[in-house]
């Protein structure tokens, strides 16, 4: 007896049909996770009792604006995508030359940023540069220069560090204790303070030299909490939760000075007029410095034999022992040349603010720079810096965006919410670019021609 299968109807949903599904699905499930956060809000009226504030035409703003945006990616955005992604795999293999901007990418950069204060001072004048020069432009440069050397441990040796504000809170403390109480410069203070943060790394190395992986991350995790918690409860030394103040400035090697009192000022020896930007201009160039010094450390390192060494540490511990490599010493000096850089960021930071307090060395801040690493490109210091700016700069560029109040109402303050933008940024940048946003770097080491190594071809979660 014969049965006759009749084959079943594929119904394949077409493009806009599936964005429209997944569009309701993007809007319920943003409307069950910020219904709490958006659309209900705890207040005090006059009576100083707890009320609760509706919000539900914003959080209607917001359901309806996911789900749009779910339904224009699906729809139109990712479909265009895979036919480019085709038409790629399908073009012939061309070896497509440099431009000229790729080609001299390093010399524009820096040549931008040494001219950026006196662009910035041209359009808007001394006292307006302030907010430029210090938000945009030292802020950004203090977070690039703790990524460069925290790209030193994860970058380049493959190691998690989790505490690494550790030591960004090491070199702050020391500078503005030893300058407040003994008076000691800055220029004596900088390396006094990236030496007593490298001490600080070798001694969270030797406890943590037989961990990898997670075990790792929870232990530099607990060092920075750890370092803290000292800060906190040392009051005797460390003034408590109060904090530090009265941090004195920086000099110009002790030619000139930036306080008005003093008979050196820069105005007074420069016959200028006085104004307050020069000392922001003057750390802008400091800090761009020191971030130049960072990169060219980094890149000498990489090229010698300890930095060939943190590379074969990264790609595979057993085979870089079998090899004859000193891990041990590897490791150590992995942390202790990362967390150098960052007692020096810590010393300038110190100095820039004028006061610290544990406030500023929460673990948020180890996770923002761990955040640019691995968004930038692990390994990649021109990715590092490009994710720096547009995370840090973008935070930044929120305070100015007073325009969303006529939007949103007048209670609305764009920068409570910038910690949501910054993880939507995270998601998306690591979907569209998973391995950062420079995806190969070009190896210590090659045969015969010099070639860059994509992403693709090393361990997942390594540089």
């Amino acid at each position: 007896m014969a049965v006759t299968v009749s084959p079943e109807r594929d119904v394949v949903a077409s493009p806009i049909q599936r964005a429209f599904r997944e569009a309701l699905y993007a809007g319920a499930i943003a409307l069950g996770l910020f219904v709490l956060f958006i659309g209900l809000k705890t207040d005090q009226n006059i009576s100083n009792e707890l009320i609760l504030v509706q919000r539900w035409g914003l959080l209607a703003i917001v359901v309806i604006l996911t789900a749009a945006g779910r339904f224009l990616y699906v729809g139109f955005a990712q479909p265009a995508l895979e036919r480019a992604k085709a038409q790629k795999a399908q073009a012939p293999a061309v070896a497509a030359q440099p431009g000229f901007v790729r080609r001299n990418f390093n010399t524009i950069g820096i040549t931008v940023l040494f001219l950026y204060p006196i662009v910035i001072v041209m359009l808007v004048g001394f006292q307006g540069s302030l907010k430029w020069v210090d938000n945009f432009g030292i802020q950004i440069l203090i977070y690039v220069m703790l990524a460069w050397g925290l790209n030193i441990v994860i970058g380049l040796a493959g190691l998690l560090d989790l505490g690494y504000v550790a030591f960004y809170a090491v070199g702050a403390y020391a500078y503005a204790l030893l300058g407040t109480h003994f008076g000691l410069s800055f220029w004596i203070l900088l390396p006094a303070a990236g030496l007593m943060a490298a001490f600080w790394g070798v001694m969270l190395g030797f406890p943590v030299l037989r961990l990898r992986g997670d075990y790792l991350a929870i232990v530099t995790l607990a060092f920075g909490e750890i370092i803290r918690l000292v800060i906190i409860n040392w009051r005797e030394v460390t003034n408590g939760s109060a904090g530090i103040s009265g941090i004195p400035k920086v000099s110009f090697f002790g030619l000139m000075s930036f306080n008005v009192s003093d008979p050196n000022y820069i105005s007074k020896v420069l016959g200028i007029a006085q104004s307050g930007a020069y000392y922001k201009i003057f750390l802008y160039y400091l800090i761009l410095l020191l971030c130049l010094l960072t990169a060219f450390v980094t890149i000498r390192l990489r090229r010698l034999p300890v930095g060939r060494a943190w590379e074969a540490l990264r790609e595979d511990e057993i085979a870089c022992r079998s090899l004859g490599i000193n891990t041990t010493t590897t490791k150590l000096t992995a942390f202790a040349t990362g967390a150098m850089f960052g007692g020096f960021a810590g010393s300038f930071f110190a100095a820039r603010q004028g006061f610290v307090s544990p406030e500023s060395f929460v673990f948020l801040e180890s996770a923002i720079i761990l955040a640019i690493v691995v968004l930038g490109g692990m390994g990649s210091l021109g990715g590092i810096a490009v994710a720096a700016l547009v995370m840090i700069g973008g935070t930044e560029i929120l305070r100015e965006l007073d325009f969303l109040k006529r939007i949103f109402g007048p209670d609305f303050t764009p920068e409570l919410y910038r910690m949501l933008l910054f993880g939507m940024a995270m998601v998306i940048v690591m979907l569209w670019k998973p391995r950062g946003f420079v995806g190969s770097r070009e190896p210590t080491a090659f045969l015969k021609e010099r070639r860059s190594v994509s992403g693709s071809f090393t361990k997942e979660g390594h540089g």
